[in-house]
């Protein structure tokens, strides 16, 4: 069987041990030129690092390291949430996937959703699918450095994670799997955390929603709680959840959040039979 070694030239050699030395998991074009002193030399040494396994390509010119560590085989980098954490700083990985790491949901989302602080366009890395998400600066908070398979990651916290795809359901596989998270979450989050990740997010329709899936999922919010995320939602709010239009059997109108709800109780619960009853 044919396998493609790592080999190391003596200057490419310099440049990974280098790296190595200095812990970096990332490193821009820059560093590589500056660490070379010669553009032309440093640009064949990226090239070559990346041919042979050594350096895998994010965004243009800032590249993840692969190192010793991964053995002699050229058989690049499969840690797609590392991946996807790299390719922008600040960023942190959200909403689905987020979910699927703390462990709300079985599912696996096809794309990796990134929050960001600027517009970037959908990208292909190692073969994962990566979208940005430009958020609004009230709402980009709440992630942490998590290690994953040996690397680490930027991750919204398990709180702020249930508040983001509340807030961006399209963004969490829509109403059933967002259900699906919020009862998964039931266990592993504190509502007064929760909540106050909530109301730093400044938006009522969210607040509705949380309410109505707390609710719905079987939380044991305290009455204290559960007055307090009701007196932040104004009397008059209106917001709707679900299908665009409403249709027979929807669950319809739900006066404690002011939420018209435009899907069916048994469609929401689908994917946590716990609840059904």
């Amino acid at each position: 069987m044919q396998t493609h070694l790592r080999t190391l030239g003596p200057k490419e050699a310099t440049v990974v041990l280098s790296l190595r030395e200095q812990e970096r998991d990332v490193v821009s074009a820059s560093d590589i030129i500056t660490f070379l002193g010669s553009e032309s030399t440093a640009r064949k040494v990226i090239h070559n690092l990346l041919r042979k396994g050594w350096l895998s390509r994010l965004v243009g010119g800032r590249y993840m390291v692969l190192p010793p560590e991964y053995g002699p085989e050229n058989l690049g980098e499969n840690n797609v949430l590392a991946l996807a954490s790299a390719i922008v700083d600040p960023a942190y990985i959200g909403w689905w996937a987020a979910a699927s790491f703390h462990g709300f949901t079985t599912q696996k989302p096809m794309a990796i959703s990134v929050a960001t602080q600027r517009a970037m366009l959908q990208r292909t890395v190692e073969g994962a699918e990566i979208r940005f998400i430009k958020v609004a600066p009230r709402k980009f908070f709440g992630f942490q450095r998590y290690e994953v398979y040996g690397r680490t990651a930027s991750i919204s916290s398990p709180a702020k994670t249930v508040v983001d795809c509340i807030d961006r359901p399209d963004l969490a596989g829509g109403p059933a799997e967002l259900t699906r998270i919020v009862f998964g979450a039931a266990d592993e989050v504190d509502a007064a955390e929760l909540l106050e990740t909530a109301r730093r997010m400044k938006s009522t329709a969210l607040l509705q929603r949380l309410g109505f899936l707390a609710d719905l999922a079987g939380w044991s919010m305290p009455p204290r709680l559960r007055d307090q995320l009701r007196t932040a939602i104004p009397k008059s709010a209106r917001a709707t959840f679900g299908r665009p239009d409403r249709k027979d059997g929807d669950i319809g109108y739900v006066a404690d959040w002011g939420l018209f709800v435009h899907a069916r109780r048994d469609d929401l619960l689908a994917d946590a039979p716990r609840r059904r009853t």
